[in-house]
């Protein structure tokens, strides 16, 4: 299941595999559960997932099935996105990039009734610039993007940065996906551009955020995940979280773990 745009070049990487992500613009939103876990138990549920789950193909197993993932994310002058005014609680946009390939992935991350889906559009670093141009271009891949950020006078915010560990299966009820997200942080931004020269505050230090990912309900194998491991779901948002440890917004001292 790859998104609905794509570019094919030398440095191309498709989508990863998601239930959340399909060509197919009227998919199902999947279900997606987070979890934080204490880095010991994290190291126990990757050995559990090695002997369940198919690796993600895209990772690199020479450094634990991982691979880095960087995105830039918007919110209003007003932070209406932190503060989930209206509609504007329920979505996320956000730029993203795997390891240090070219192509990146515009995005917008939707959650309704506690289901998610995305719309992402392949493009690559060299059209960063047009987002800062004050029309959208009809004829570009990315117009319904830029187009909504107009719209929406939405702003780069942050950078997040971490190590993802990925596994996934195919099973009758459709994708399965678990991520462990680790060594994550953050550095504040003004510009639609990748920051690579600031390591960034470490915005987790005792805890790894643990990712499920399927299309309706919980499956058997992740319930045996759960029941074995006594784990229980959580609000957890990498943006509120980068929010709060950069200090963007006064109120975001307290509420840190509050997920839109």
């Amino acid at each position: 299941m790859l998104a609905s745009s794509a570019v094919v070049g030398s440095n191309h990487r498709p989508n990863p595999i998601s239930p959340s992500i399909d060509a197919r613009r009227h998919q199902e939103p999947a279900c997606e559960l987070k979890i934080l876990v204490p880095r010991p138990l994290a190291s126990e549920i990757h050995c559990w997932a090695l002997q369940h789950l198919e690796p993600d193909p895209y990772a690199n197993p020479d450094e634990g099935n991982t691979y880095s993932i960087t995105s830039l994310y918007f919110d209003t002058p007003k932070f209406h996105v932190f503060r989930r005014v209206g509609s504007f609680g329920r979505s996320k946009y956000r730029i993203r990039r795997y390891d240090g390939h070219e192509n990146i992935f515009f995005e917008r991350k939707l959650k309704t009734n506690g289901r998610v889906s995305k719309r992402r559009t392949t493009a690559t670093a060299q059209d960063l610039q047009r987002l800062s141009e004050g029309g959208a271009d009809r004829s570009w891949l990315g117009f319904w993007y830029h187009r909504r950020l107009l719209a929406r006078e939405l702003r780069p915010v942050c950078q997040i940065r971490y190590r993802r560990a990925a596994w996934l299966a195919a099973t009758p009820a459709g994708p399965l996906r678990l991520t462990l997200d680790d060594k994550i942080s953050a550095v504040p931004i003004s510009q639609p551009a990748f920051d690579d020269s600031s390591a960034g505050h470490n915005l987790l230090v005792e805890d790894v955020v643990l990712e499920l990912k399927f299309r309706n309900e919980l499956p058997a194998l992740f319930k045996v995940l759960t029941q074995k491991f006594g784990l229980s779901p959580q609000p957890v948002s990498k943006y509120r979280l980068a929010t709060a440890a950069l200090g963007l917004v006064q109120e975001a001292a307290g509420t840190t773990n509050a997920q839109p």
